[in-house]
C-alpha cells in the first residue's frame, strides 16, 4: 500500500497550499502554487512552491526530477504574465547559510529592476 503525503506539509507554505492562509495567487495546478512574496525585495517577486512538502533541495529525491522541472517551467509562465521582459533572477535558498528561512523548498523570482552579482 502507497504511503500518503500530506499535501503541503506543516509550514506556512502547506497552510497557504491548503487554503488556511489567503494569497495573492497567480498560478495553481495539482503540483505547485505561485504566489507573490509578502515581503518583496523586487518590483515584482513572486514564490512558485511545489504542493509536495519537500523540505530543502538536498532532501529531493530522484524522483522528484519531473516536478523540479515544472516548477522552473511555471516560474517562466508567470515570469512572462507579470511582464518580466527583461529578465528575472530564480533563487532557490539551501539550508542555513543559502537563507532558507521557511523548510519547504521554493523558488523566488524576481525582476523588474536589475538584479547585481554577486548576489549576497
Amino acid at each position: 500500500m502507497a504511503q500518503s503525503v500530506q499535501v503541503g506539509g506543516d509550514t506556512i507554505f502547506g497552510k497557504i497550499i491548503r487554503k488556511e492562509i489567503p494569497c495573492e495567487l497567480l498560478y495553481e495546478d495539482d503540483k505547485c502554487i505561485a504566489f507573490n512574496d509578502i515581503q518583496p525585495q523586487a518590483p515584482t517577486h513572486f514564490l512558485v512552491v511545489p504542493k509536495k512538502p519537500i523540505a530543502q533541495l538536498s532532501k529531493a529525491e530522484d524522483s522528484d526530477a519531473e516536478l523540479l522541472g515544472h516548477l522552473m517551467i511555471v516560474a517562466k509562465k508567470c515570469a512572462v504574465e507579470m511582464g518580466l521582459t527583461n529578465g528575472y533572477r530564480l533563487i532557490l535558498n539551501e539550508g542555513k547559510e543559502g537563507g532558507q528561512s521557511v523548510y519547504h523548498m521554493h523558488l523566488h523570482v524576481c525582476g523588474g529592476r536589475q538584479m547585481l552579482w554577486p548576489p549576497g
